[in-house]
């Protein structure tokens, strides 16, 4: 069919045609706005999940949603950034959202107050000693310039929220990849928060990770699990992933065969990203109008080679000999978690040897911890991807090092 009338978008955060089984959390969002902006308090919201389940498209649908409310949004994707380039980040992103709530022009008592404790908490120190700001607004004394940036960022969000909640506007700190925030940073977000929240201050935050955030954040701060709400997003169930497949090809007055729909659904087991991509090779293929079983299994060699060479590949190159073993023996293993003896059983190594590599594949975003001792795959499917990248397992040894005093 007519590659420009595609409706199938396999693109990274890419918001398809037709947003499936997620209206439960966008409403919970809805009411949170409402309930925010009427000065009452509610739970923030820190969403988790493997990759490819559509957690940045419901991001991105919250952004439209607070804009929408006339909320300022503030979107942040989470890298490895140390303390002082997240400060810099976070204030440059703020400064933003409090001249869109109050235009300079127009500053009140409160707008220039918080430009002014924005400026304490972004000013920064040259390597020559020089100390530099943002703008040309001058510092506020005592406030976010304590060299804790939790205690800074706090003065801040408050200061910003006391202006939003004075022009009748809220502010939405939507933060994705949030397990690459340094504990420190994702500390410091968790406890300002928390005092806007005593506050009833109109800001919020929501995140969104891998499975793993929910005990990040409650180790970061112990009151984190009644400050958010942790919903899981996972695969469609079978209605919804059955309208994410077949409402996008009504749209351009396409159809299913009943028996494509099901082998799509088999294949792609209700996973979002994987239905998009599905979706876009059958269209590729099909004659149409109506798309049949035969065209969904055409169309099934293309799309793992899509899979393969971009979803998956992207993660794997990332990874050293040593690493690479131990995904291809947790592949050994089946798709499910597995014990770290499990695995080491399988390379013919202690547990404790290869600890340092596993802990280095969950720091890399490859694996995470369901369960104290275990470990699984962050990406659906990345079992049999790592038995069709890597045939063979092969076990790099171990370099031993030398025991001191006898050299090397």
């Amino acid at each position: 069919m007519d590659s420009v009338r595609n409706p199938y978008t396999p693109n990274a955060g890419a918001t398809p045609e037709i947003v499936a089984g997620r209206v439960e959390h966008t409403r919970a969002f809805e009411v949170l706005l409402q309930r925010l902006s009427r000065g009452r308090t509610d739970q923030s919201l820190i969403m988790t999940g493997l990759r490819g389940v559509g957690k940045t498209v419901l991001l991105n649908e919250f952004a439209d949603l607070a804009r929408t409310a006339k909320w300022e949004v503030v979107e942040l994707e989470a890298s490895k950034h140390d303390d002082g380039q997240f400060r810099q980040t976070i204030a440059s992103l703020l400064r933003s959202a409090l001249l869109q709530i109050s235009p300079r022009k127009r500053w009140t008592d409160r707008a220039r107050r918080a430009a002014e404790v924005l400026t304490a908490f972004g000013m920064s120190v040259a390597p020559d000693g020089t100390w530099s700001m943002t703008w040309d607004v001058e510092p506020a004394e005592g406030l976010a310039d304590h060299g804790d940036l939790a205690l800074d960022l706090t003065d801040v969000l408050v200061a910003l929220g006391e202006a939003a909640q004075e022009h009748g506007r809220g502010v939405a700190i939507l933060v994705d990849e949030v397990q690459f925030l340094r504990s420190a940073q994702l500390e410091a977000l968790i406890q300002a928060l928390h005092k806007t929240v005593q506050r009833k201050l109109p800001i919020t935050f929501v995140g969104a990770g891998l499975p793993q955030i929910a005990e990040l954040a409650g180790d970061a701060k112990s009151y984190a699990e009644r400050l958010f709400r942790f919903p899981e997003i996972d695969s469609l169930g079978d209605d919804d992933a059955r309208e994410a497949l077949i409402r996008p090809a009504e749209l351009e007055d396409a159809s299913y065969d009943p028996d494509a729909v099901h082998l799509a659904l088999e294949i792609t087991k209700g996973y979002p990203y994987f239905i998009q991509e599905l979706g876009y090779q059958a269209w590729e293929i099909a004659a149409g109008p109506v798309i049949t079983l035969d065209d969904i299994d055409a169309a099934r060699e293309g799309y793992l080679t899509k899979l393969d060479r971009s979803f998956f590949r992207v993660r794997l190159d990332r990874a050293t000999g040593l690493q690479t073993a131990y995904l291809r023996a947790m592949a050994e293993l089946g798709p499910d978690a597995h014990k770290a003896s499990d695995v080491a059983r399988v390379l013919h190594r202690e547990s404790t040897q290869l600890g340092p590599t596993r802990a280095e594949l969950i720091d890399m975003g490859l694996l995470y911890t369901p369960e104290h001792g275990f470990a699984a795959f962050t990406v659906p499917d990345f079992d049999q991807f790592m038995l069709r990248a890597v045939p063979e397992l092969v076990i790099p040894e171990v370099r031993r090092r030398p025991r001191r005093g006898t050299g090397s």
